[in-house]
């Protein structure tokens, strides 16, 4: 079963997911924030999701940022909508510096790298990523 990993944004979310033996974190694909829902419940009739991974925004006093006040209710939609599928929050402070700097030192142009829907995909693979890390160790 795979793992799904949301970066929820304002205006587009973006996805990630593991394979089936989750080994490896890929990015999915971004979605608007408003199509996230129909997206997310379409993708598991699709596909076996075992559990899906929320970055939660925090700022550096560890307190909410302005984001985790629409990240919560629409977490709390979800779990009303997939209730067979346990959902956690992981800490996605840094994703971004880390997305752009992940895509610099993979080589992308700059007018790739200025793309926010490749960063958000990039941020939401990220968060699955370290996700996964956090359970081996």
């Amino acid at each position: 079963m795979r793992i799904l990993a949301i970066d929820y944004g304002k205006k587009r979310t973006g996805i990630a997911v593991t394979d089936t033996m989750q080994i490896i974190a890929s990015g999915l694909t971004t979605v608007p924030t408003h199509e996230l829902l129909a997206f997310i419940l379409n993708y598991v009739k699709e596909e076996p999701v075992e559990r899906i991974i929320i970055g939660m925004p925090k700022q550096m006093n560890n307190e909410d940022s302005e984001n985790a006040k629409r990240v919560r209710p629409f977490a709390n939609t979800l779990k009303k909508q997939l209730p067979d599928i346990p959902i956690e929050f992981v800490d996605e402070r840094f994703t971004s510096v880390l997305a752009h700097r992940t895509m610099l030192e993979a080589g992308l142009k700059k007018k790739d790298r200025q793309n926010k829907a490749l960063v958000d995909e990039v941020s939401a693979t990220i968060i699955l990523q370290s996700y996964m890390e956090s359970k081996r160790f």
